[in-house]
Parts: structure tokens; sequence; C-alpha cells
């Protein structure tokens, strides 16, 4: 007992020292208020979020169509990178349990035993011990603290990797699901348009018989309608294309999806007041890249953690028969206890260059920070104004095609009356097909425009 306690004394003095000089590595990280956008998010990740909010409703609230209701469940059920990304979290969670666990000591049962012999003699002296070996690393300056802080923050962006994997599951679904219905639509529009230019065709040969026309405007009228054949193949290739990406997402093997060309999404009401940032603080990929940065803060405390002593206290306890440089028989029990204390001398080199390394790195963990909450603000402000341009582009479609389709009859109806000839009325019914199409793109584009705004909100919680 005065032997351990003449060896504590030293050890104690010198880590109360060594704490006195670095309290700082106990300091859990807090997120950075260094620059104006930084304050917002820190003060927006205090604040209570709105229910009304676009970004927190549930996707059952975003998208109704049951039918695409089932393939986004379809798709969360059996997504392999959703899958992964799960086991992510998984692997997260062991390691976060073995670094909770370096607190406790550690046991260890280790038998030894052996014996002698002399000139190929009998072997005599068996000896034996079967010690019970207990260890522990006490946690002076605070490594293994940061260490299980660096592992719940691992844990924490794993999560927020899983949900920002789910939320790009919902919304590819999505664009998938209403790229296949204005696919359809258009493929519908095109073949019923190919099947009026042929009528055109046979028609103009019927009016060159009959001296109203010439061949020129056979020959433009089998043009024409050529042009309309050789779309359908272009739209049945994208068709396709999309229908294989639905089933990548759906992780089976491709085939046709039946989706009707009458699909549109139902936009709920959108209740913003310009990009608030507590919308955007709520955004899974904006929390991992602030994660990336509390990791690279508890590895720089962990590097520092190095330049300072480290106290592991160990114990045994067992039973022998090994006293001592005799062997005595029968055995008796022995207990020992000691304290070993480790301060770096030569390896300072080292430890500066980690810590060094350790500081560059939380830099960059910063300005990716940064620009991840840049680029969410981005992201947000390009998806409100593509949804608001194409909402007022398609109210300004849908009256120019009300027109063309008056234009159509009318030079129809000059045709037939001899007062204008077949090129008016194949610029009519060129210039109508064309508003079409792009009033089914633009219908497209703003649904899209609304599965970005809610994926790029974090949506699908």
């Amino acid at each position: 007992m005065i032997k351990i306690q003449a060896i504590a004394r030293p050890v104690v003095a010198t880590l109360a020292v060594a704490m006195l000089t670095g309290c700082g590595l106990y300091k859990k990280y807090e997120t950075p208020t260094d620059t104006p956008l930084q304050q917002e998010y820190a003060q927006a990740l205090n604040s209570e979020g709105d229910a009304r909010a676009f970004g927190n409703l549930q996707w059952q609230e975003v998208f109704t169509d049951p039918v695409l209701v089932d393939l986004i469940n379809q798709a969360l059920a059996n997504n392999v990178d959703l899958d992964n990304a799960k086991l992510n979290v998984d692997i997260a969670h062991a390691n976060l349990r073995g670094a909770r666990m370096s607190f406790f000591p550690s046991l260890a049962l280790t038998p030894t035993g052996g014996a002698s012999s002399v000139s190929n003699g009998k072997l005599t002296n068996w000896n034996y011990t079967i010690p019970l070996t207990a260890s522990w690393e006490v946690d002076i300056f605070g490594k293994l603290l940061n260490n299980k802080r660096l592992a719940e923050s691992a844990e924490q962006q794993a999560k927020d990797y899983e949900q920002a994997v789910r939320s790009q599951i919902i919304g590819g679904v999505a664009n998938c699901y209403y790229s296949i219905a204005i696919l359809e639509a258009q493929l519908q529009l095109t073949r019923e348009t190919a099947v009026i230019w042929g009528e055109n065709v046979q028609t103009m040969k019927d009016y060159k018989l009959a001296g109203r026309t010439n061949e020129a405007a056979v020959v433009q009228s089998q043009a024409n309608y050529l042009s309309v054949l050789s779309s359908i193949s272009d739209i049945e290739i994208a068709l396709d294309k999309a229908n294989n990406t639905m089933s990548l997402l759906l992780n089976v093997m491709p085939q046709r999806w039946t989706v009707s060309p009458e699909a549109r999404l139902a936009v709920p009401v959108i209740y913003r007041d310009g990009v608030p940032m507590r919308e955007l603080a709520a955004r899974p990929d904006v929390r991992a890249a602030e994660q990336s940065l509390a990791q690279a803060y508890y590895n720089v405390n962990i590097a520092r953690a190095a330049f300072y002593p480290g106290l592991t206290i160990s114990a045994n306890y067992g039973f022998t028969n090994m006293l001592g440089s005799f062997i005595k028989n029968p055995g008796d029990w022995f207990a020992s206890l000691a304290g070993t204390l480790v301060a770096p001398i030569f390896s300072r080199g080292q430890n500066i260059a980690r810590l060094e390394a350790s500081k560059a790195r939380q830099k960059q963990a910063l300005n990716t920070f940064q620009y991840t909450l840049l680029s969410a603000t981005a992201e947000v402000s390009d998806a409100l104004t593509t949804y608001d341009k194409n909402s007022e582009k398609s109210v300004l479609l849908a009256e120019q095609v009300q027109n063309l389709e008056k234009a159509v009859d009318y030079t129809k109806e000059l045709f037939a009356a001899a007062s204008s000839t077949y090129l008016e009325i194949l610029t009519s019914q060129s210039s109508l097909l064309s508003a079409q199409m792009a009033q089914l793109n633009c219908e497209l584009a703003k649904a899209q425009a609304v599965i970005n705004l809610y994926q790029s909100l974090g949506g699908g919680r």
C-alpha cells in the first residue's frame, strides 16, 4: 500500500498540471457562428419548424396518385441504395457501441502451464498460473470521450445520409412516373397526328386528280407525314429508357410500367416566404456536411490529446503454484495492482504533423459545409423560380393551343373554298403539334420543379 501511494503521488501531480493545460479537449462541438450565414443557420437550428412548410409535409400528402404511392412504397422497400444506407447506419451504431465500451475495463483469462526436464529425464517441476487480468485506461485527457463523440457524429451522419437517399428515391420515382406519363401522352398525340396527316396525304392525292392542287403539295404532305412517323421512334426510345430507370429504382427486371397519359401532379399549397433558413437546416445533406465538420473537430481534439500522457491501471488476480522463484504445491491465490503512465517524448514530431493535418481537414470540412449551405439555397431558389415561370408559361401555351386549333380549322375551310394554299394548312398543323408538345413538356417541367423543390427541402422525412 505504501509503495502504491508513493508511485501515485507524482502521477497525480503530473496529471493535474497537464489537465490545467488540456481542459479544452473536453469541449463539445458547437455550430460555428463566424459569418452571417453561419449565424443564421445556428439560429435556425434552435427555432421550431413550421408544420405547414412544404418540406415538412409527409410524402403521401404531396404525391396522392395511388399508382405512384404504390411505386414509391415498392422503391423504399426494395431499393439497393437505400438498403446500403441503412446498413451504413448499422455499421456506425456498432462502432459507437465499441467506442462506449472503451470506457469500461477489459478482462482477460490467460491460463499458462509448463514443466522442465534435465538430461532427458522425466518432466518435473510442473507449474501453472490461472490469472484473471483487468486493464482500465483512465480517460484523463478526453481521448476516449472524443472518440465516443466522433462515433456519435458518424452515426448521425449515416442517418442523415440515409434520409438523403430516401428523399432522392421518393423524388426519383415521382420524376420518373410523371416523365412516363408525359411521354405516353406525347406518344398518343403524335400517333393521332400521324393518322390525321396520313389522311391528308390521301386528300392531297385526290385534290391533285381533281386539279385542285399540284404534285408539290402531295410531296410536301408526304414528307410531313414521314417526319411525324420518325418522331414516334424517338419518343418510344425515351419511353423505354424511362421505364428502365423506374425498374432500377424499384430493383426489378426491366419492364413496361402502366402509367396513364392523363396522370398529372396535383400541386399542394406551398407556403413560403423566400427561402427560410430553418427549412434549409432540415436538409439531410446540409446536416451531414455539418456532421463532417463535427468529426473534423473531434479529430483535432484527439490529435491534441496525443501530446499528453496516458494512464492505464491494471490488476491481476488468480491461482498459481509459482510464488517468487519457487514452485509451491499446492498453489495459492495471488493479486497485484499497477498503474502505468505513458508520456510521449520522441513522437512529438509525429504528433505535431498529425495535429496540423487534422486542423487542415477541419478547415476543409468548414469550407464544404458553407458551400453545401449556399448550394442548398440556390437549389431551392431554382426550383421555386422554375415552378413559378412554368406556371405562367403553361397559361400562355394553353391559349396558344386554342388559337392554333382554330387556325387549323380556318385554313382548312379556306383551302376548301380555294382561298388558301395547302402550305398554309401544313404550317398551321405543324405549329399546332409543336405547341401541343411544348404544352406537355411544360406540364412535366412544372411537376419536376415541385418534386425537386420537395427534395431540395429534405422532404420525405
